[in-house]
């Protein structure tokens, strides 16, 4: 039309060319500020200036390009039966497809290739290829994708990219080589192409061959319900745990009768799922650069032989876990109701995230009633119609870590039980998983792994030097009913002591990779740095800070999980990157509300 403005046309342009490209008339594009996307039909892509620079109109051809050849070429049903569980994996075998369909499309229209490349480019220069300084810096997925388009394509990897790239190059193709080969072979063949992408993922050691797997070991299967449906990584953790009381009764609001008819499966279900240490939840995956401890954290414990993951349960018989609770409770009646009346708010916005919504102005659909109004001032006017649409919404989990050290005592430590508690609750009722940790020791001043230092005749700079103790208050495949008691755990006289953050960390978030979900948050709640005197009298002043800095650094450059922090009266904010400071504890709840919301939001908005 006449009064369309050269970016409009433009616009429509390229609706047009995606439409072709992809063989669906029904393609609409949009544009977005954020990171371009793509659901279903619909493509956001980059809006360029006002001017329509050459360089920001060639970004935008390119993502509705892309995104117009995963709709011609690519099966998403093929790709998510093919798909590995491990999450690295699994990030990998979604790269090279990506640059399977985008290769098709360079060498079928010569005027695309200089658009994918362009939108290319803008990719990786938020990539962390692109900041990485050493090899274990480097992500393996961007890295592989970036060699196998030169293997298909011939184009060169973006020079922001290529110092990145050139530091895991070797170890690529001296295992990945012949593969690159054989992918090129199969690029018009999905299927084909997929079962090579698997085997040279066996081959950069980032899946075992099935073959290759040990026999199950009939000893520890027996007396387990073959019915049981526990995850595959709270079965393996039996040897490693000692057994939680099962058949718990539910307590609370939720008390009914149905819990009483589903007694005996709960029960079974409950005895597995108590069965759970820390390496059995560590990822079934060989050694690769991303999931190794980097060398340069030069951390190290003096024994581990003393230290525990333990179920808060196992930690006091179940009458003293009801008066906690019950404790903790009546300290908190009149906090409760706030953060009660947050919670509510956090589930309606995650709710609006999850419920359908409305495409609006469309050509054809469900007449708009709300714009007949305009039909009627201006009978010219076209009716309006509009088409609902689903929302993604990834499939999520949450890890509440909490600092259990000695400073946490009193008040801040409960406000952050029942802020959990209830964190927990709403999260349940919108679907998301939610797994509560925390962290502290099992003694002050060292306890055994001292004795044993001073036995052995104190060695200079042993490491870490108390034992750790890792509590487990509610798993993330466990019914907020079962656990509820258990947060009561930590308003125990005796239990709070030293923090040592750094490996805390790498638990919890060990824990997470173990997860299947599809978007993994951890959440960090501490009143300080870690303190443990015992460590810090031998060794270096700053040896458990300088190891937490690394650990959170490592997770937030390379890590799937996204990593968040809550500091009670000392500023975090100078070690993680997305973190926020309270000075009034009473104000945790509505902080770990509106963290929450808006690492959902933002996701959402990618």
């Amino acid at each position: 039309m006449a009064d369309d403005s050269p970016l409009d046309r433009f616009k429509s342009v390229l609706a047009g060319t995606a439409r072709a490209v992809a063989h669906e008339p029904e393609v609409e594009v949009a544009w977005t500020a954020d990171a371009p996307t793509q659901s279903g039909h619909n493509f956001r892509v980059p809006m360029p200036g006002r001017g329509l620079p050459a360089s920001q109109v060639a970004e935008a051809r390119g993502f509705a390009d892309s995104f117009a050849l995963r709709l011609r070429h690519h099966d998403a049903a093929l790709h998510a039966r093919s798909a590995p569980s491990e999450a690295l994996a699994r990030a990998c075998f979604d790269a090279v497809e990506t640059v399977r369909y985008e290769a098709l499309g360079s060498e079928k229209y010569a005027g695309m290739r200089g658009n994918l490349d362009a939108a290319l480019a803008m990719r990786v220069m938020s990539d962390p290829i692109a900041r990485a300084a050493r090899a274990d810096e480097v992500p393996l997925q961007a890295a592989l994708a970036l060699l196998l388009r030169e293997a298909l394509t011939g184009e060169p990897v973006p020079d922001v990219a290529r110092a990145g790239t050139a530091m895991v190059r070797g170890w690529i193709e001296e295992r990945a080589g012949a593969d690159f080969e054989e992918l090129a072979r199969n690029i018009e063949n999905q299927a084909a192409f997929q079962s090579t992408a698997l085997d040279m993922l066996q081959h950069l050691e980032l899946t075992r061959n099935p073959d290759d797997l040990p026999p199950p070991e009939d000893e520890e299967d027996e007396g387990k319900d073959e019915d049981d449906d526990g995850d595959e990584s709270a079965e393996s953790d039996a040897k490693d745990q000692p057994s939680e009381a099962a058949g718990e009764n539910a307590e609370g609001d939720d008390e009914g009768e149905g819990e009483v008819e589903q007694e005996d499966s709960e029960d079974a279900s409950d005895a597995d799922m108590a069965d759970e240490g820390e390496e059995g939840m560590l990822p079934t995956r060989p050694n690769r650069p991303w999931t190794d401890l980097p060398e340069r954290f030069d951390y190290k414990a003096y024994t581990t032989a003393y230290d525990e993951v333990v179920a808060a349960r196992d930690l006091c018989d179940e009458d003293e876990l009801g008066r906690l609770r019950a404790y903790l409770d009546a300290q908190l009646k009149g906090l409760q109701g706030i953060v009660t009346r947050l919670a509510n708010r956090l589930q309606r916005r995650l709710m609006a995230q999850q419920n359908r919504s409305w495409d609006f102005d469309q050509e054809e659909g469900i007449l708009d009633a709300a714009r007949l109004a305009r039909v009627v001032v201006t009978p010219g006017h076209s009716l309006s119609y509009k088409i609902e649409r689903d929302v993604e919404f990834k499939d999520t989990v949450v890890t509440l870590l909490i600092d259990n050290s000695g400073s946490m005592r009193g008040r801040p430590i409960s406000i952050a039980a029942i802020s959990a508690d209830i964190m927990a609750r709403t999260l349940e009722r919108c679907g998301v998983k939610t797994e509560i940790l925390g962290f502290t020791t099992r003694a002050w001043k060292g306890g055994q792994s001292r004795e044993s230092w001073l036995s052995g005749g104190k060695p200079a700079q042993p490491g870490r030097l108390n034992d750790l103790r890792h509590i487990i208050y509610k798993k993330a495949d466990e019914p907020w009913r079962h656990a509820r008691r258990n947060l009561g755990l930590m308003m125990r006289e005796g239990l709070l002591k030293e923090n040592i953050d750094g490996e805390a960390l790498l638990w919890a978030h060990s824990r997470l990779l173990a997860r299947p979900e599809d978007r993994r948050i951890l959440m960090v709640i501490s009143d300080g740095a870690p303190v443990d005197d015992s460590t810090l009298s031998v060794n270096n002043a700053g040896y458990l800070e300088q190891h937490l800095r690394k650990v959170i650094d490592w997770i937030e450059r390379q890590s799937p999980v996204q990593l968040v922090a809550i500091g009670i009266g000392h500023d975090v904010t100078r070690y993680y990157r997305r973190a926020v400071t309270i000075m009034d504890v009473e104000q945790l709840g509505g902080t770990m509300v509106e963290q929450l919301a808006g690492l959902f939001e933002e996701e959402q908005t990618r």
